[in-house]
């Protein structure tokens, strides 16, 4: 667990060094748990967001985009259940006087389970080496057994208590589990009660006739309420999706862990429309297909996992999230619901607008059912800047801090150096980017030595590194130099825009 906190913090400091995430309006001491992104975390975000846009809409003929507002009519909110049911179990320790959400607190101790478990068999696969069979090992194990069983025992427990509402106990499970504030390890805990996430704000010139409204706390309600603006302005016929990326807001109770939990974030979100019956075929796709996009990134199938929900929403019928390893443990990266017909049968009621498809195939009216794919931009963003940052031993002895973020993503595609500032080889570097800038995000670097430059363009994440030296001026030829292998090649300058397509381009990407 050290050594995994010990990485959050060279996460968190690396971010803002490279001009990644920088805490918001931080020469006013900053907001809590508000983030900016900076001139490399625009770029990483928006190409995470690309890659999703185009592997969700472009690549789906059945799926179009949308791009609803922030505000709607306040009812949407009461058709969808937030005003009565947005709410997160409270916590306050008496002693500190820090607040607490009760479930994050059981589901930390139930991770550190967990983390014993896999430990026993990190040790196991060791010991055994590549006889180890860890299926019949986890099944057989009486420690790990007794681990798992443990954790599930407790989430299931949890799970029944805020389906049935029932705070006192989720209150004695705190207290049986001996679960201590985590910064001063006080056992003095209050009540646990409920609290509304959504923030309200005010529409009109003066305080007597302004509406009150919220900053939605999900995009999905924008997707419903214009399925039939889609559908019919589309000509979409079921099944067909629709997509959309977007700003949410939430009054976290803990907003923590970085950029993990946020009070304004970023989803993208994907609803797709079925027909009622067929919604578990496509919710067992939509989690396949889901997972398949994420191994596409290569960082590494160990570090995913699918977890079923136990305490399924009022409006789902099966729910599972596909969990990402952070670097402090196992959280949700992305969940995929099977909504039922639950939102738009809301809107209908609230709205006294039918909300149906005519099936020309069955000649019948029905409200669609429901499953959604839902990912947090900003934790994928961690996830990502996380798992590529390394500190690499080279065979001199000497160590290297290298961001290995998957090329298609990296903010800045090449960086072009000049060997030295002087006779000519500035002004052919500046011709190379003056060519690359169309297709590619380039940069140019002539500041120190060549080497300390490749350190400086590997911590930032760059792929590859172009050096013109004085051979460039008599076969227009440079060097390209890979930033996870160092492999260094000479290559002709004609040739770069067709390698760093090879290597970028979102076609060739996916089919390799």
């Amino acid at each position: 667990m050290a050594q995994q906190e010990d990485h959050f913090k060279k996460v968190i400091s690396h971010a803002k060094e490279y001009g990644y995430i920088f805490g918001s309006s931080e020469i006013y001491d900053g907001l809590s748990a508000v983030y900016d992104y900076g001139q490399n975390g625009a770029e990483l975000k928006k190409n995470i967001r690309d890659y999703w846009w185009k592997s969700m809409v472009q690549m789906n003929e059945n799926i179009v985009g949308l791009d609803a507002s922030i505000f709607m009519h306040p009812t949407t909110w009461k058709a969808s259940g937030h005003v009565e049911a947005f709410n997160d179990p409270l916590i306050d320790n008496k002693d500190s006087k820090k607040r607490y959400r009760a479930d994050v607190l059981i589901e930390d101790y139930a991770e550190k389970i967990n983390q014993k478990a896999e430990k026993e068999i990190a040790k196991a696969k060791k010991r055994f080496g590549e006889s180890f069979d860890e299926a019949e090992f986890v099944s057989t194990n009486p420690r790990v057994l007794r681990y798992r069983e443990e954790q599930d025992t407790i989430l299931k427990r949890m799970a029944r208590s805020l389906e049935a509402e029932d705070l006192a106990d989720v209150k004695a499970l705190i207290e049986e589990l001996g679960i201590a504030d985590p910064d001063t390890g006080s056992k003095n805990w209050t009540d646990v009660r409920q609290f509304n996430l959504m923030f309200g704000t005010k529409l009109g010139a003066s305080a007597e006739t302004a509406t009150d409204l919220y900053l939605r706390p999900e995009t999905a309600q924008g997707i419903f309420v214009n399925f039939l603006n889609v559908q019919k302005s589309g000509r979409m016929k079921i099944p067909f999706g629709i997509a959309q990326t977007g700003k949410a807001f939430r009054n976290e109770i803990v907003a923590r862990q970085f950029i993990f939990r946020m009070r304004e974030f970023e989803q993208m979100e994907m609803q797709f429309f079925v027909r009622p019956g067929e919604e578990l075929k496509w919710y067992e796709h939509w989690k396949e297909t889901r997972l398949n996009w994420h191994l596409s990134l290569g960082l590494g199938k160990e570090n995913y996992r699918f977890h079923d929900h136990e305490k399924l929403a009022h409006y789902a019928n099966a729910a599972a999230d596909i969990e990402f390893n952070f670097p402090f443990g196992f959280k949700e990266l992305e969940g995929i619901h099977s909504r039922t017909d639950f939102d738009l049968k809301a809107h209908e009621e609230h709205s006294g607008k039918k909300l149906q498809f005519f099936d020309p195939e069955l000649n019948e009216n029905y409200v669609p059912y429901v499953v959604e794919t839902s990912i947090g931009l900003d934790r994928m963003f961690l996830a990502v800047f996380s798992q590529s940052l390394e500190e690499e031993e080279l065979e001199n002895g000497s160590t290297r801090t290298v961001l290995k973020l998957p090329a298609i993503l990296a903010p800045v595609k090449a960086a072009i150096l000049p060997l030295v500032k002087k006779d000519g080889l500035p002004e052919v570097a500046r011709k190379i980017i003056d060519d690359l800038k169309w297709d590619f995000n380039v940069t140019y670097d002539e500041k120190d030595a060549v080497g300390r430059r490749y350190r400086r363009q590997d911590a930032a994440g760059t792929p590859f590194c172009i050096t013109v030296d004085h051979d460039t001026l008599e076969d227009d030829s440079v060097t390209i130099r890979d930033r996870d292998t160092m492999e260094q090649k000479r290559v002709k300058i004609s040739e770069l825009n067709t390698i760093l397509h090879d290597k970028i381009d979102f076609k060739n990407w996916m089919k390799s």
